[in-house]
């Protein structure tokens, strides 16, 4: 049986998600301990958990604290969170989960499914790395893209493109690979819009550091500097000009 540890300043928070989880009847046994960074550590090493509820702000420091002092992270972590933009987008681009307070039960039970479905696969350590890393301000973000073979993480200017396929989208990089994720170009987009991404059409976001030039011939489209070129969707026209003139 599985072993689901919830660690959150507020009895009752930990309480009402030990008694929603317990409600799903999953084959889980549930564990409410851990109320700060130091009882949390210590809950972590003693209980060895397989999926991780980890509050973001404690008494004395952060969900982050406890993780960095965990060395063998062989659990699933999904966050518990008041609504805070700049940690919630960290998550995201660390490929990491996060249920919002107050606790929507619908969320918590897709997000306990989801954390059951990847438990049994092997954890890389650079996914907490690339989170550490998202957290500081003064770093330039990574990004983490997640397959159902490998986990890579990627700096944003090694990303030249990025190509919806359905539900699916297509990475490509300036090494020449080609990455799939699960995961729609609406939410990358959403991430990587205020980061010198534009999304020139309905299928195609395109880093703007790599434009080479527009070419009007064909309704237009835009030449990226490895070669490919997007059609630029009318209605992005005036939008991708203006922004033309800022580079």
């Amino acid at each position: 049986m599985k072993k689901v540890l919830i660690i959150d300043d507020e009895n009752r928070t930990r309480d009402l998600v030990k008694k929603m989880i317990d409600s799903f009847k999953f084959r889980l046994e549930v564990f409410a301990e851990g109320e700060n960074v130091s009882t949390g550590i210590e809950a972590i090493n003693r209980i060895k958990p397989d999926i991780l509820f980890l509050d973001i702000q404690m008494p004395d420091g952060t969900g982050f604290d406890v993780l960095n002092s965990i060395k063998q992270k062989n659990f699933e972590v999904i966050f518990i969170t008041a609504y805070q933009e700049y940690a919630i987008k960290a998550i995201k681009f660390s490929a990491l989960d996060y249920i919002l307070k107050p606790i929507d039960e619908d969320e918590l039970r897709e997000a306990v499914m989801k954390a059951m479905d990847t438990v049994d696969f092997s954890r890389e350590d650079s996914q907490f790395e690339a989170l550490t890393n998202n957290m500081q301000p003064s770093q330039r973000r990574k990004l983490v893209l997640k397959t159902q073979e490998s986990v890579f993480v990627v700096d944003l200017n090694e990303i030249i493109r990025c190509e919806s396929d359905k539900n699916y989208t297509f990475f490509f990089l300036t090494s020449g690979k080609k990455i799939l994720v699960s995961k729609t170009l609406k939410d990358f987009e959403t991430l990587l819009n205020d980061h010198g991404f534009f999304r020139v059409q309905q299928s195609h976001l395109i880093n703007v550091e790599f434009i080479d030039r527009y070419d009007k011939q064909q309704g237009g489209s835009v030449i990226l500097k490895d070669g490919a070129a997007i059609p630029l969707s009318p209605a992005k026209k005036e939008h991708f000009f203006k922004l033309l003139e800022t580079l």
